[in-house]
């Protein structure tokens, strides 16, 4: 029996090539990357549709009626096209020159929840600009392909006068590659473009200034970020919002965003920021967006200096946004990666090519009128002649061939004459006509002339740019900031600072208390059985080392742990710092320079001494595997900032003490540490301790001058305070 499989076994690279690479570059080529004239082919589908609608000088209809006329040519749903529609309009300030003038609510650009009204309760038209795009759309200067079935006629681009593909923002995403075009300012655009087609190694720096976004801002400028942009099509610009101080009300009032964010993304950043205590000077935020324009209130307490707040928040939200430029664009098919300077020159080229076809098609209409002229010429010398072959002629069909026969004239020629009414029969009529073959003439040649000189085609684009910069060109709407006036916060600067106690508990409960609430309420609430190891008075911008039982160092900034009252149980560190089940913290170090070492004891016998600078790390690692030795478990812990005494006691009632500046400094932070305290088979240290924070009345009693030492046996007296004081604290 044969073996019918149902599947065909193909590598995977054949099959990505077949079935995935053909809907890729149609992602590519026909929907989500623009092309030289700026658009993609659902904005040009729609735009055209509006056209031929009559909506370029006629009144303004319904955006229904736009949208169902466009799935003519859009083979797309309703909603993306009208979606598409909502992006072009003014009222939706997507666009720094928007193509479609608006009437109703189009949403906001600047406005995540702003919702669009639907298609059936909004009106719009084509915007004046768009004569820029349709003018010259009649005079074969671009090519014209079927729809999808095949029932209509379309524009592959349209004929722009100026380049569009610069002057409104453009974003897509396609498979593999994206496009993210910033928009600058059109008389800039169009004075570059100029310049460029006299010398296209001209300095744009010095005409563009930076990019100029619909929505405003301030450009924070850096030469050679900008310079990347006009050369290469990638690199980031810096848009930071406008704001200013309302005295009367103490509020902050912003009025500009960057293009990049929504108010709803500003809200929501600054709420959090408060809501964590980062940003303690804001009382209030809220939206107040009216008719007027974008109003985003942020209310402040008193004394708070507001440029300075809002340095704070140009740092910490998206008040202050980047605009990543990423310039791919379709050129005769491909996607390119291109620099304004490139883009402009591409641009130039297809202008070009559009002019040269508008005046070849406009030789070819003249040509067209002075060949039927010529005829009507003809028959000027013998008018009678002309009504005689037409009134003796016996058949409607042979009117033409009489005429061709009787004035040697050709067909076209012939049926332009009989067209012609009997009332225009005269000779006033016929000599009116005939005088236009001179300017006709005069014409042609001048368009020839013009046609076969690049010199002076040029000259006509850049005349053209003139007139659409004095028509359609608007004031930038995005100030310039150089970077050397950005006042610069530094993380420190934007930390609260003040004094506070922090407390660490025998079961890894952590409190950071500031000293003020300290005050009112010095009572610790604590877990039952538990109890506080270690406390200590500190301020907020400052470091804080956590050693762990498991050869780990956690490191923190202070600032990013949560206050809290003493009427808490504080902050479980091992739920903070992602810890292991069986994991306690054993001893915390808070810290501002890492000056001075940690001492670390063993069972073994043996201590450690590391320098607090080993645990300085250049990134912001959290967690420091092998911190200290492995070769037994850790007893204790002390932190000191210079050599003290030291005092080390064994599970046989045997006791040092020595100065730490006997043990030697080890940089590595895995250092074994150097054998102290030798212990009889089966004991072990049992704990490490100052000799200030002891209960020996007479230290020196233990003193050994080398190491390592078993040490001298406790003496009663210090061992029945030893036993007093472990009993307390176990209690």
């Amino acid at each position: 029996m044969a073996d019918n499989k149902l599947y065909i076994e193909q590598k995977i690279s054949e099959t990505l090539e077949s079935n995935y690479m053909p809907y890729a570059m149609s992602v590519i080529v026909s929907r989500a990357i623009p092309e030289i004239d700026g658009f993609k082919p659902s904005h040009r589908k729609l735009l055209y549709t509006m056209y031929k609608m009559g909506l370029l000088n006629g009144p303004r209809t319904k955006s229904a009626n736009v949208v169902g006329e466009t799935m003519k040519l859009n083979p797309h749903g309703d909603m993306a096209i009208y979606e598409t529609l909502v992006r072009m309009t003014k009222g939706n300030e997507a666009l720094l020159h928007p193509y479609v003038d608006s009437k109703g609510s189009f949403g906001k650009v600047y406005s995540r929840d702003m919702a669009f009204a639907a298609a059936r309760y909004t009106e719009v038209k084509l915007d004046k600009l768009c004569t820029e795009l349709f003018g010259e759309l009649d005079k074969d200067t671009v090519d014209f392909v079927d729809n999808y079935d095949g029932t209509m006629k379309e524009p592959t681009l349209f004929p722009v006068t100026f380049p569009t593909i610069l002057v409104n923002s453009n974003q897509g995403l396609a498979v593999g590659m994206a496009t993210n075009i910033c928009s600058f300012n059109l008389v800039e655009i169009c004075e570059a473009t100029s310049a460029l087609i006299d010398n296209p190694e001209e300095n744009l720096l010095k005409i563009i200034k930076a990019p100029d976004f619909s929505t405003g801002g301030i450009v924070i400028y850096n030469k050679r970020d900008m310079n990347r942009i006009i050369e290469t099509g990638k690199g980031p610009i810096k848009v930071r919002s406008k704001y200013k101080y309302d005295k009367k009300n103490n509020c902050i009032d912003v009025y500009e965003i960057p293009y990049t964010t929504t108010v709803e993304a500003i809200i929501d950043s600054v709420s959090d920021l408060v809501k964590t205590n980062k940003i303690k000077e804001v009382v209030d935020i809220r939206d107040e967006t009216d008719l007027k324009g974008l109003k985003l209130t942020i209310d402040i307490k008193r004394n708070t200096n507001p440029d300075d707040l809002m340095n704070k928040l140009y740092m910490m939200t998206p008040l202050q946004d980047t605009f990543s430029c990423n310039f791919n664009v379709l050129i005769k098919g491909k996607p390119q990666l291109l620099g304004v300077r490139q883009l402009l020159l591409e641009w130039i080229e297809f202008r070009i090519v559009c002019m040269k076809r508008k005046l070849a098609n406009e030789i070819k209409t003249k040509e067209n009128r002075l060949h039927l002229l010529r005829g009507l010429e003809k028959i000027l010398l013998d008018i009678d002649k002309a009504i005689k072959i037409i009134r003796e002629t016996e058949t409607d069909a042979l009117v033409i061939p009489n005429l061709m026969w009787g004035f040697g004239i050709d067909e076209i020629q012939a049926n332009f004459i009989a067209e012609i009414k009997l009332r225009n029969l005269n000779k006033e009529y016929i000599l009116d006509k005939v005088s236009e073959i001179e300017n006709l003439i005069n014409d042609i040649n001048d368009l020839k002339d013009t046609l076969g000189s690049d010199k002076k085609i040029k000259e006509l684009i850049k005349t053209k740019l003139q007139e659409v910069a004095k028509k359609h060109g608007k004031p930038r709407r995005t100030d310039l900031m150089h970077e050397d006036e950005v006042v610069v916060v530094e993380e420190e600067e934007m930390i609260d600072d003040y004094n506070l106690k922090v407390f660490l508990t025998n079961d890894s409960y952590f409190k950071k208390i500031p000293l003020v609430s300290l005050r009112s309420a010095s009572d610790q609430k604590l877990k039952d059985e538990d109890f506080i190891v270690q406390e200590m008075e500190w301020h907020n911008k400052s470091d804080i080392i956590f050693v762990s039982n498991k050869q780990v160092v956690y490191k923190c900034k202070l600032h990013e742990l949560p206050d809290c009252k003493a009427s808490s149980l504080g902050e479980y560190l091992p739920n903070i710092l992602e810890m292991d089940d069986d994991e306690k913290i054993h001893y915390m170090i808070v810290t501002d320079n890492y000056a001075g070492f940690i001492l670390f004891a063993y069972e073994n016998g043996k201590v450690s001494k590391i320098p607090l600078n080993s645990y300085e790390t250049k990134t912001n690692r959290r967690k420091l595997l092998n911190a200290y030795g492995s070769s037994a478990p850790l007893v204790d812990v002390i932190f000191t900032h210079e050599d003290l005494d030291i005092a080390l006691v064994s599970s046989n009632d045997r006791a040092l003490v020595i100065n730490s500046s006997m043990i030697p400094l080890k940089t590595t932070r895995s250092s074994q540490g150097v054998q102290v305290m030798r212990l009889r088979k089966g004991c072990v240290l049992q704990s490490m301790m100052k000799v200030s924070e002891t209960s020996f009345k007479e230290p020196k009693v233990y003193r050994v001058k080398n190491i390592p030492a078993a040490g001298p046996f406790i003496k009663a007296h210090d061992r029945e305070i030893q036993q007093m004081s472990l009993l307390n604290e176990t209690e």
